[in-house]
């Protein structure tokens, strides 16, 4: 299957993708557009990053508290990831992503109407993110699968990069905006900001179209098969397949047995911070958006040079280098007591994490077949998540018994033992990784390989 998808329509053209090949990237009106929209979004969403565990702590005062809305969050996007990439498989992608966003543009928004005439409501923030982590998985493995179909092969890592930088320079402003929010209006207000940028996504999305890739003959086949079948087959389908192209992969296997293991220290770290910042050192919530903000620089400094570096270092380097700042950032910002050195440290960590985000996103959508990458992207993220959850539990309610500096220093050594373990596998020796020159299709899949986080 190939060609454009027309707006509105589940109807793909083979002959449209020969006649009408997808633009460069700096021409491409489709990518901007959708970047653009998705830029103001994400500036949302950091806001809820800082805003929502500030709302659970202000009303509890129990990090426990913060933890466990962090665990019905994993929890409920690891669920939802044994179904969601059969359903983006499946569906009209951009519509998808449209309803999700009008459905958590509702459920934000009513957070500050039900705080006004209900005072506090700790079981509804619960259930608020139980919801908007089904709506947030469904939209996120649209949008991985998405980029493939907005711009041309050789474009990838670049368009990644950018869609990367946007998220980091919204990780950058946003909680600087939401420490003020929540200082002047309060967290529930914020929460509703967030809301309002969903809004501005859902209609940006609706003036992008997709251009479906080509399939092989045999995968066209294999698709068709499935297809048919119904039951058992359709459960099947839900999981099975893509966890078996994702575990038949020389590159993906590896790296999502060290991602599982690397998720159970990352997912709790932000309410490890917000603990130590707002709690252990006493700062307001106008600092610890500070913090946060400087932690997006990272961000920033990562999508701008994670090309350049996949190119020169070679992939192995970039993913095994990414642990090792993960394990530092861990480590210092939990133990120091200094606001500037843990801000720098957080922005250390910030880099690690997009660094292997950009570079793994790109290999998913290199070597994976459109018509599967879905299912293969939610395979992924399940997998590698499904011990998110169980680490954010695990660390917080550590952290309320031994405190943020213990935990830290456990979590960072256990990131260093990961590292090694890399060491001992083919990671540490793969430079290009599949697809690595599509540009010019010079560089062949080695045997095997690395990849990073998305």
């Amino acid at each position: 299957m190939g060609g454009r998808r027309a707006r509105g329509s589940g109807t793909i053209s083979a002959e449209s993708t020969a006649c009408d090949p997808l633009p460069p990237l700096r021409r491409n009106k489709d990518f901007n557009v959708f970047w653009l929209g998705q830029a103001l979004s994400v500036l949302g969403g950091s806001v809820s990053l800082l805003a929502l565990p500030l709302l659970v702590l202000d009303a509890t005062g129990s990090i426990v508290q913060m933890g466990l809305v962090t665990v019905v969050s994993g929890a409920t996007a690891i669920g939802t990831g044994v179904f969601a990439g059969y359903v983006v498989d499946r569906v009209d992608r951009r519509r998808l992503m449209i309803v999700c966003d009008l459905a958590r543009a509702v459920l934000l928004g009513s957070v500050p109407l039900v705080w006004w005439a209900a005072g506090p409501q700790i079981w509804l923030l619960y259930v608020l993110t139980a919801l908007a982590a089904v709506l947030k998985t469904l939209f996120d493995v649209s949008y991985v699968t998405a980029i493939p179909n907005l711009v041309r092969t050789q474009d990838l890592t670049a368009a990644n990069g950018r869609l990367m930088g946007t998220f980091a320079l919204g990780t950058l402003l946003g909680p600087v905006v939401a420490g003020f929010l929540t200082a002047g209006v309060g967290a529930d207000w914020a929460l509703a900001l967030d809301g309002a940028t969903f809004l501005v996504s859902a209609a940006s999305l609706g003036w992008v179209r997709f251009t479906a890739r080509p399939a092989g003959e045999a995968a066209d086949k294999a698709g068709s098969k499935a297809g048919n079948e119904s039951g058992a087959g359709v459960l099947r389908e839900m999981f099975v397949v893509g966890f078996r192209f994702l575990w038949g992969h020389p590159l993906l296997r590896p790296l999502t047995v060290q991602l599982t293991l690397l998720t159970f220290v990352t997912m709790g770290a932000t309410d490890l911070l917000i603990y130590r910042v707002q709690h252990d050192l006493g700062r307001d919530a106008a600092t610890l958006g500070y913090v946060i903000a400087v932690s997006g620089a990272g961000s920033v400094a990562a999508a701008l040079s994670a090309g350049r570096l996949r190119r020169v270092l070679g992939f192995g380097t970039c993913w095994l280098a990414s642990i090792a700042m993960i394990a530092v950032g861990v480590t210092v910002t939990g133990v120091s007591r200094s606001v500037p050195v843990i801000a720098a440290l957080a922005a250390v960590f910030m880099f690690g994490i997009t660094l292997g985000g950009i570079c793994t996103m790109t290999l998913r959508q290199e070597v994976t077949p459109d018509h599967l990458l879905g299912r293969v992207t939610s395979a992924f993220w399940t997998v590698h998540n499904a011990s998110g959850p169980v680490g954010a539990a695990v660390l917080t309610l550590l952290a309320a018994r031994h405190g943020v500096p213990a935990v830290s220093l456990a979590g960072g050594a256990l990131c260093l033992l990961i590292l090694g373990g890399g060491l001992l596998t083919p990671l540490r020796g793969n430079r290009h990784g599949a697809g690595a020159d599509t540009a010019t299709g010079a560089e062949q899949e080695p045997a095997a390989g690395p990849s990073a986080r998305a």
